[in-house]
């Protein structure tokens, strides 16, 4: 069971890693009905503004967390005005604009920052291993995953207890009543976006030393964040945090073992067309909940 520790752990940090940037994208389609495939390139703003800014000190750190989260913020408020054109028009209209958006934003990240992946320098402290049952184990990924399971029980209160997460809850169930009460929807949804993006620029700038910046940090990102929106149902918040445990667990400890590391990479697609299919026969319910 020792050989499996130290894997667990890292599953439980990817996993955490991948929630964050999950929520924003399932909270986007939960409350927007907004299908964003830009969600990826929103986390790429962060991880390259903590490989530009962090220069290994704690006021770097945090200067680049505050940039990645602005920007990605700010991109999530600027899709919500692209897809205004497109109301009514289904979701197939929205993948298509937002995969084309990120297309575009992709090709101008690599030619400002390059074709290769960038390293990012963390403070000293953090750079450290620490012990862990007698395993050694990456400080900055211990210190991330307490990070971030206070970023998901924030999220969890900000959505499930507090005014504005009514409105946003209210706003999933029915927003045509939700807008007989005086409340734009639109800006609801805008709301949400900017949210969402600044989730994933937060995911990106922290993340950045899990899942360092590079030309195809978005892609990857966008697809195990999908993995973990179907799995999770979609809108869902906890539903998110517990298929994105799961989805971390299945990558780190699938490619650890010996039985499994061969098909490792199939896991992730298997596990997600067992829920698929459970779903499509009514075992399982996909929910729209954003609690």
């Amino acid at each position: 069971m020792d050989a499996y520790l130290i894997p667990a752990v890292d599953g439980v940090g990817y996993g955490l890693l991948l929630f964050v940037v999950a929520a924003g994208l399932t909270l986007a389609f939960g409350v927007g009905d907004v299908l964003n495939l830009a969600h990826g390139t929103l986390f790429a703003f962060g991880a390259y503004a903590a490989a530009k800014v962090s220069d290994g000190t704690w006021l770097s750190l945090a200067l680049a967390v505050l940039v990645g989260t602005a920007a990605a913020a700010a991109g999530g408020a600027v899709l919500s005005a692209l897809l205004v054109p497109l109301a009514g028009r289904g979701h197939l209209a929205q993948a298509l604009l937002t995969f084309g958006v990120a297309l575009v934003v992709g090709d101008l990240l690599v030619g400002l920052f390059g074709p290769d992946e960038l390293p990012v320098k963390v403070p000293a402290v953090l750079d450290r291993p620490v012990d862990i049952v007698g395993h050694s184990y990456p400080g900055y990924r211990l210190a991330f995953i307490g990070v971030a399971a206070l970023i998901a029980v924030v999220l969890y209160v900000v959505v499930a207890r507090t005014r504005v997460g009514s409105l946003v809850r209210a706003t999933v169930d029915d927003r045509d009543m939700v807008a007989t009460l005086g409340v734009n929807p639109f800006m609801v949804r805008t709301g949400v976006l900017a949210a969402g993006g600044a989730l994933a620029g937060l995911a990106g700038a922290l993340g950045a030393p899990i899942i360092g910046p590079g030309p195809r940090t978005a892609d990857l990102v966008l697809m195990l964040s999908l993995v973990v929106v179907v799995l999770g149902g979609l809108g869902s918040i906890g539903g998110a945090l517990v298929a994105a445990i799961a989805v971390g667990e299945i990558q780190t400890i699938g490619v650890t073992s010996e039985a499994t590391q061969d098909f490792a990479p199939f896991l992730l697609f298997g596990a997600m067309a067992v829920v698929l299919s459970a779903r499509a026969r009514g075992l399982l319910t996909s929910g729209r909940s954003a609690a």
